[in-house]
């Protein structure tokens, strides 16, 4: 996307992974995202780093690390979740950027049940815009996920 920023759903180890981060890895350019990465690792589940966009159209990436879903540790993993988004916003809006990309972190190979990750997600989002000018997408990658969306946030999740 054609942002000042997209984030990568990371892991701790800043590792190109499979999924959205493998996909941003290969469209950065692989060998010079894991050097940078390889720099400012690690970091802990919850916070956030910037590299270079590299080869992409967005000039910065914001890799942020949310929860590894745990059914036994659902308020500490909301939490997490919800720490990860508002990190990210902060170092967005902290390094003067218009405009932000994010994927519905966690909710892939780390388990997260995409319902609570949309409703997480919406929330963090919308609380932090109610202080801060900057536009802010939230990309949904397949159908049923799509569908989710609607459905929990209604016509707010069409736009854009």
């Amino acid at each position: 996307m054609r942002v000042d920023a997209i984030v990568n759903a990371a892991n701790t180890g800043l590792r190109m992974g499979g999924g959205v981060c493998g996909a941003i890895f290969e469209a950065a350019g692989e060998d010079k995202l894991q050097a940078a990465c390889d720099r400012l690792a690690p970091i802990r589940t919850g916070d956030c780093v910037i590299t270079q966009g590299f080869g992409l159209p967005a000039k910065f990436i914001i890799h942020a690390v949310g929860p590894v879903y745990d059914q036994e540790n659902v308020k500490q993993c909301e939490e997490q979740l919800r720490s990860t988004y508002i990190s990210a916003l902060a170092r967005a809006a902290g390094n003067g950027f218009g405009s932000l990309a994010f994927p519905l972190i966690s909710s892939g190979i780390y388990g997260y049940p995409k319902d609570a990750a949309i409703r997480i997600a919406a929330a963090a989002i919308w609380s932090f815009l109610e202080d801060h000018e900057l536009s802010v997408y939230l990309v949904i990658n397949d159908d049923e996920t799509f569908a989710l969306c609607k459905e929990l946030l209604g016509e707010t999740a069409g736009e854009g």
